[in-house]
């Protein structure tokens, strides 16, 4: 099976939202690990601070499949609207951010997820799931990207973390 690892946020009731979405994702598709979550400012706003982090799923589906028939449907269920402002508050933001080494580039769809090398809160969650991994076509470490990202704004989210891990991964 590929590597796919879906990048999770949320500002609108994050401690609720989140939990219900993965439990949706679970539904569908295996959840084999869950990075530490982090709360941060939102972007181009002044609404409530994200939580964000990264789950690694197991899938046979294709980026495309997952996208448009799981994380597009999950968003939809739990009321995320899309409009024009992309920094709009959100329920639910489900992304693709690492399909195997699979690049894709197309007008709805971008893998490897471009805001690994530009946003904190989506390189920090991905490097603790997967550090040794490297950009498709770049050959850039994801290492030497965490390392050069000021992360001093970010919180960690210790106990939401845990019971993310306890609710998916602890029996």
């Amino acid at each position: 099976m590929p590597r796919v690892f879906i990048a999770v946020g949320s500002n609108i009731e994050p401690e609720s939202s989140i939990p219900k979405a993965l439990s949706m994702l679970a539904a569908r598709i295996p959840l084999i690990a869950v990075s530490l979550f982090y709360q941060s400012e939102p972007m181009g706003t002044d609404g409530a601070p994200f939580y964000n982090g990264m789950v690694e799923v197991d899938t046979s589906l294709t980026a495309r499949e997952l996208k448009f028939g799981v994380l597009r449907n999950i968003e939809s269920a739990l009321g995320r609207i899309r409009g024009a402002d992309k920094y709009a508050p959100r329920t639910i933001d489900l992304d693709i951010c690492v399909y195997n080494d699979l690049v894709i580039d197309e007008p709805d769809l971008t893998v490897p997820d471009p805001d690994i090398a530009r946003r904190p809160f989506v390189a920090m969650p991905l490097y603790e799931l997967v550090p040794e991994f490297v950009l498709p076509m770049t050959n850039i470490k994801l290492s030497d990207i965490v390392s050069s990202m000021n992360s001093d704004t970010m919180i960690e989210l210790v106990d939401f973390t845990e019971q993310l891990k306890r609710e998916y991964f602890y029996e």
